[in-house]
């Protein structure tokens, strides 16, 4: 049976509503409180504070963006995290922010990837080229503001692979020491795996279906049959040479599939898979975000620490997608 998509007119519509009724939800729930006063340690943020950030706060997130931080001798290079397609770093980092933070990182988060529908909260929706041209003017800017020489990247999705085209690409390696991706779509995924993202944040009321996704290529990019895709390996599977790589996949992603998909080769590779370490934790693509052994994993991996590192076993993320 033939299905009726909705218009880009719709999709402009849902986004609209779903930024004016989540804003409502949340104040009248119980919105989150803001921090009363300055205390030594940043608080880390969970599921409730993603929700009112991805409306109420699209482009800060307590302990990112500091532009008066300077790297010590401890932690010399500032860390550049990227969100995941349909997000913001706002959303996508309450939780590994204010925790490199506190561990006495430079953090700095960006944004990429807005379009005219974006509503300055959805991510990822502009060409991935382009996105990654937007990471190396940052990346310069962080360099140029810490006195750094070298950045770590941390990218969650669509944040993984617009550094990997960077990187490969734009001779951006030389500019990294460590890059840490979480459930990175770098090889693509299947159609079906963007269409079951879509279709689920619809239920969020953030995107709709697939004839209205379809128009932003920032979205069709990340198909394993993409032009993008085969461009960015065309001249071999293996990553480039100098940072440190680091992968954390979830047998449980049902939106960059197969997750196996996500390992990366080269020189110095530690793919990670979450449940070798934890059989129990069952987050998904999405629920990476606050799952607290990928933030060990991550923070043992910006340590230069072993790469046969077992996280304790607790306070797993969202079991979505």
């Amino acid at each position: 049976m033939p299905v009726t998509m909705p218009s880009t007119r719709t999709f402009r519509a849902g986004l609209t509503s779903a930024a004016v009724c989540a804003a409502t939800v949340l104040t009248v729930a119980s919105a989150v409180p803001a921090q009363a006063e300055e205390t030594s340690e940043l608080r880390e943020g969970g599921v409730a504070e993603a929700l009112w950030n991805y409306v109420s706060s699209p482009d800060a997130v307590p302990g990112a963006n500091d532009w008066a931080c300077k790297p010590s001798a401890e932690h010399p290079e500032p860390v550049v995290m990227l969100p995941g397609t349909f997000f913001n770093f706002g959303a996508n980092f309450v939780k590994a922010a204010p925790r490199l933070k506190n561990a006495g990182y430079c953090v700095y988060a960006m944004n990429y990837g807005f379009t005219s529908v974006s509503l300055g909260r959805v991510g990822g929706l502009g060409p991935n080229r382009a996105s990654a041209a937007q990471l190396d003017t940052f990346v310069d800017k962080v360099l140029a503001s810490t006195g750094a020489h070298k950045v770590n990247i941390i990218g969650h999705s669509l944040g993984g692979s617009v550094p990997m085209w960077w990187m490969k690409k734009m001779d951006g390696a030389r500019k990294v020491d460590k890059y840490i991706g979480w459930a990175p779509s770098s090889h693509g995924t299947s159609l079906n795996g963007i269409v079951n993202l879509g279709e689920k944040l619809n239920l969020m009321g953030f995107v709709t279906h697939l004839s209205d996704v379809a128009q932003f290529p920032g979205v069709i990019e990340q198909t394993n049959t993409s032009d993008y895709t085969r461009e960015l390996w065309a001249d071999g599977d293996t990553v480039p040479a100098g940072p440190h790589y680091t992968v954390v996949m979830t047998k449980y992603d049902t939106v960059v599939t197969p997750y196996t998909s996500q390992a990366l080769k080269g020189e110095d590779v530690n793919n990670v898979i979450l449940q070798d370490a934890c059989p129990t934790d069952r987050a998904g693509h999405m629920g990476l975000f606050n799952d607290d052994p990928t933030l060990q994993i991550t923070m043992n991996a910006l340590a230069d620490g072993p790469k046969d590192f077992k996280p304790k076993c607790h306070d797993f993320g969202l079991q979505l997608l």
